[in-house]
């Protein structure tokens, strides 16, 4: 923690030259910067500023590098892997009052925001113009460009079109040092250079603190349907997603739910058949209605030429029925916390002909540690989302081994311990398994090179 004389400096003299407004120290708004959405424990900051603009951030920085004070930059505490909880106190720099989009231009098809703009909003924004932007993770509503750009957050449709850093053209940073750094551009291709831009996007906040991003929009797609799969085992439906992909399809989204997770929304927000024992959420799009409905009667023929026909499929090509559809895909993490007590949850991803042993690991190791394991998420691309729940806290070191013994697990099947999440406070201490003594030697020099006194975001990913 700051000593108090440091932090009452920081605070006058952010006071004297801006004002008050954006300032706290109530309890209420500090507890409100100390969680996220993850499961790592609450650290409170000891104050909360946001700034309205690109020059208090750099007073703001300024000045705590001075103080030696510590920030976390935050966005809109969306976060499941703790990135944006203070772990040493200090100021947290909340982002959300610089929520401007101050640029879409059709004719480039790029758009520039400030960091605190609503995900959401931008893509209705966009949309409004006939333009696209794709990365839709499952908190677009609330959640804001800076975090997604801080935790290089993905979605469902990043299946098809890619993550957030496949659209970030170039960035305006602050440094540590209060010094503005300009990465990137605005044309389509530009290989000047190393690239700065993809360096930061994923960083977590470590390296420095995002005031303004240029981002590719796409064509809006015209025509969009969903289908819900649902088949009697997890092979069939493995079998299904490996079916749909080697006959050249490429649906923008290819989500997959277990047994555990149909039973949690299963006569809440869907209706699922009895003993379904997974389902895939398809979606497709493309130019015009007779490409999809061409897309649909492929579907519908496929599967069953490849023996993995599911044991029902229900297709929704208006809106109303696509949202409804969703929603029984969107409320699974909430259908699950209503299930027990405790849930603790982690995303990994693995290779996709993995994805049936990878599941079955999963929930042997929650019967190894008396937890019920659910498992949903993105089986285009492998992302897999693992739930552990259980009811009583002294199960709370079970469920610890649980976790441990699914990162490494999952890094024998040749995945990654976060496949969107990030690393943040919950999987630091995973990261070595992963990335070798001089892959770690060398994130941390670049680190030092731009915040030599370890103040930005301290604690995260090492």
């Amino acid at each position: 923690m700051i000593f108090p004389d440091a932090l009452g400096q920081l605070e006058s003299e952010l006071a004297e030259k801006f004002g008050a407004d954006g300032l706290s120290r109530a309890p209420d708004v500090l507890a409100e910067f100390a969680a996220d959405e993850s499961h790592a424990s609450p650290v409170s900051p000891q104050l909360v500023f946001r700034p309205a603009s690109e020059e208090q951030v750099q007073c703001a920085l300024t000045l705590c590098s001075r103080l030696k004070i510590p920030v976390t930059p935050a966005g809109a505490r969306t976060g499941k892997s703790g990135g944006c909880v203070p772990a040493a106190g200090g100021l947290s720099l909340g982002m959300e009052r610089m929520n401007r989009i101050l640029e879409i231009s059709p004719g480039d098809m790029t758009a520039v925001v400030e960091p605190g703009v609503i995900t959401g909003k931008l893509m209705e924004e966009a949309e409004k113009q006939g333009l696209f932007y794709p990365p839709d993770p499952a908190s677009l509503r609330e959640c804001t460009i800076g975090g997604n750009i801080a935790e290089n957050a993905g979605g469902p449709r990043a299946f098809k079109y890619g993550v957030t850093r496949d659209y970030v053209l170039g960035l305006r940073a602050v440094l540590m040092d209060g010094s503005v750094l300009v990465t990137g551009h605005r044309s389509i291709k530009g290989v000047a250079g190393y690239d700065l831009t993809g360096l930061f996007v994923g960083s977590e906040g470590t390296l420095g603190v995002v005031t303004q991003a240029t981002l590719q929009l796409l064509p809006l797609p015209r025509a969009a349907a969903a289908a819900l799969l649902t088949f009697r085992s997890l092979d069939d439906a493995a079998d299904a997603v490996t079916a749909i992909l080697l006959g050249g399809m490429l649906p923008r989204t290819l989500e997959l739910m277990d047994d555990e997770a149909i039973r949690a929304v299963n006569g809440q927000d869907a209706e699922f058949p009895p003993n379904a024992a997974a389902a895939l959420l398809v979606e497709l799009d493309g130019n015009d209605e007779a490409e999809l409905a061409k897309q649909l009667d492929e579907l519908s023929c496929r599967l069953p030429a490849m023996n993995c026909a599911p044991a029902s499929l229900e297709i929704a090509r208006d809106d109303a029925a696509r949202e409804r559809l969703w929603q029984a895909r969107r409320s699974v993490s909430r259908a699950l916390k209503s299930q027990a007590r405790f849930k603790v949850s982690e995303d990994i991803a693995v290779p996709r002909s993995r994805i049936p042993e990878a599941i079955r690991c999963i929930k042997a190791i929650g019967r190894e540690n008396g937890l019920t394991s659910a498992v949903y998420g993105h089986a285009g691309d492998g992302n897999l989302h693992v739930n552990f729940l259980y009811g009583d806290s002294r199960l709370t070191p079970a469920a610890e081994r649980a976790i441990d013994a699914l990162m490494r697990r999952t890094l024998s099947l040749g995945g990654t311990i976060t496949g969107e999440h990030g690393v943040g406070l919950t999987k630091r201490a995973f990261l070595p398994l992963e990335i070798d003594a001089r892959g770690i030697a060398l994130h941390r020099q670049l680190k030092a090179a731009l915040d030599p006194q370890g103040l930005l975001n301290p604690g995260k990913i090492f």
